[in-house]
């Protein structure tokens, strides 16, 4: 558009005619009909100065509002969310397993794998499960976020498992610390979890989308939650049926879960604290810290699993609008992520 308005100057072309007749123009009848009739130009008895001034004016406002849109993001591009694809449903790529009394990277009897272009967690190489939790860590750690997981159980429990309150049990495990940290013998990670349950089928209530606290603790309705696990509000998934998970996290603030769209629980002010992990190394647990971030791991707690989409909307990055990789949802400013059009400085 600027190198066409730029051309019709240059030609000594009649401006307001050239742009009124350009398909970017409004219609006709909204804009121009005080300057055209029948294709008549007649316009409105103003003097010969005001009239060039006008044109002037006209085209030094077009040529800026061009200008500025191709240099700072539009509404559109500000609103549009880039969620990341954490599993790609092909491999393992961007992920490293932790089982207990393994070394980190082992993944013991091939808990973990993508088959059909789902992430499973199988049991079937195994004699016995042996309190072998393990925990499937993403490479990048998140401090604020939304993560959505959909997940489903099947089958029947893994032999010898942990009691029958691991039957269709699972997470994702949030702000844990570096998985180097973990002992070989360290059956959780010190964090936040995003517990998964399945119902039993005896028609009693089996709530989802729990909160359970491995070496931390919560404040919850305005003082420390006292027990390991916080019960949500979630409605009893039976069966073999999928779950959307979602997590809405806002580093040491506040945390939320969603399941199918509904909130199910909110809490607060993540720290270290608390019991329920063993074989930890005590410098990775600052007793009454706040926890700002970390990473993210999905469970093995002894019933296969099957998930088909673990996606993250970072909520960190630029806020400046004038970046060009501004986004309005942004809710923590990470300056140095930002990117401006050559020639333009921060803020401008």
């Amino acid at each position: 558009m600027i190198a066409n308005l730029l051309f019709a100057a240059a030609a000594g072309m009649d401006l307001e005619r050239f742009v009124c007749e350009r398909p970017w123009s409004l219609p006709p009848q909204n804009r121009c009909t005080d300057l055209f009739d029948n294709g008549n130009r007649r316009m409105k008895p103003h003097s010969t100065h005001i009239a060039r001034f006008g044109r002037f004016f006209f085209l030094f406002a077009t040529l800026s509002a061009a200008n500025a849109a191709a240099e700072t993001p539009t509404k559109d591009s500000a609103d549009k969310e880039e969620w990341i694809s954490l599993f790609n449903g092909h491999d393992l790529d961007g992920w490293t397993p932790k089982i207990t009394g393994h070394a980190l990277g082992d993944n013991f009897a091939n808990t973990f794998r993508v088959e059909d272009g789902l992430l499973k967690v199988r049991y079937d190489q195994y004699e016995s499960f042996g309190n072998k939790f393990g925990h499937l860590f993403y490479k990048d750690p998140f401090s604020y976020y939304r993560l959505v997981v959909e997940y489903r159980f099947v089958g029947e429990q893994a032999p010898h498992g942990p009691g029958d309150w691991a039957l269709r049990n699972s997470g994702a495990m949030l702000h844990s610390p570096h998985p180097r940290t973990m002992g070989r013998d360290q059956d959780f990670p010190v964090s936040i979890e995003a517990q998964f349950l399945g119902g039993s089928g005896n028609g009693k209530a089996r709530s989802t989308m729990n909160l359970c606290t491995p070496g931390t603790d919560v404040v919850y309705e305005g003082s420390i939650y006292p027990e390991h696990c916080l019960i949500s509000t979630s409605k009893t998934f039976d069966g073999d049926q999928w779950v959307r998970a979602e997590m809405l996290v806002l580093g040491s603030g506040q945390i939320t879960h969603f399941v199918n769209g509904e909130e199910v629980l909110e809490y607060a002010l993540p720290q270290f604290g608390d019991g329920g992990v063993s074989g930890f190394d005590p410098a990775a647990k600052p007793d009454g810290e706040l926890i700002e971030g970390g990473y993210i791991s999905l469970q093995s707690e002894s019933h296969p699993l099957d998930i088909r989409k673990v996606e993250l909307l970072n909520l960190a990055g630029c806020m400046d609008r004038s970046a060009s990789n501004y986004k309005r949802y942004h809710v923590k400013s990470v300056p140095e992520s930002c990117v401006y059009a050559e020639g333009t400085k921060p803020g401008k």
